[in-house]
């Protein structure tokens, strides 16, 4: 294994060591955390992944310039970014998990959680055997576009300059509604006297 390989490797496993911990932190993973933004009534969920992308482009941005990683974009399909998008959305509306949090879920005892992640598995695999008549019939081609390369700056400026201006966006939102008043005396949303599989049943006050 090459240093290069091992640098990388060993930046992915320290970046997502960070990742999980804000994710538990901040109770993201909780099925009614995420329900709850799919409703638009909290917006934590929205709040992590903007901060998830803003660090990410940054430590991207970081490596692409010192040479350790090559970007490698994807084709732009519009039509399957949209139908994908619709999908992935009301899969996580209806299950309460995304890909990203399900095995947290399992971590902290949501059983239903282990369908999902079957659920999702066995949707990978049907995919990548559905892929080929899909490429021809529906998906097809695309251009490669890289927004810095159509206005002709470096990548890194392009990265940074996203990074300030999710930074701005968030620091919009939390003026707007701190991340406390989303996050409330409970994280999943429910009043402490329903049922949680992870906790025991209070009594609500006299």
């Amino acid at each position: 294994m090459s240093s290069s390989v091992g640098f990388a490797i060993l930046t992915g496993v320290a970046m997502g060591i960070v990742f999980g911990f804000a994710l538990e932190k901040s109770r993201v993973f909780e099925p009614g955390m995420i329900v709850g933004q799919m409703q638009l009534r909290n917006f934590i969920m929205l709040k992590v992944f903007l901060t998830a992308v803003a660090t990410g482009a940054v430590v991207l941005a970081v490596l692409n310039g010192l040479g350790y990683v090559k970007l490698q974009p994807k084709a732009t399909l519009y039509a399957a970014d949209v139908v994908g998008g619709l999908l992935l959305g009301a899969g996580i509306a209806l299950a309460g998990a995304c890909p990203g949090t399900t095995l947290a879920q399992i971590g902290v005892g949501y059983r239903d959680a282990i369908f999902t992640l079957v659920g999702g598995l066995s949707g990978a695999v049907a995919f990548s055997y559905a892929q080929p008549w899909l490429d021809k019939a529906l998906i097809g081609t695309g251009p490669k576009l890289i927004f810095t390369d159509m206005v002709g700056i470096p990548y890194w400026q392009g990265a940074i300059g996203l990074a300030l201006v999710i930074v701005v966006v968030l620091a919009l939102m939390e003026r707007v509604r701190s991340w406390r008043k989303d996050l409330g005396s409970d994280a999943d949303g429910d009043a402490a006297h329903i049922y949680h599989p992870t906790k025991q049943r209070v009594a609500p006050a006299e």
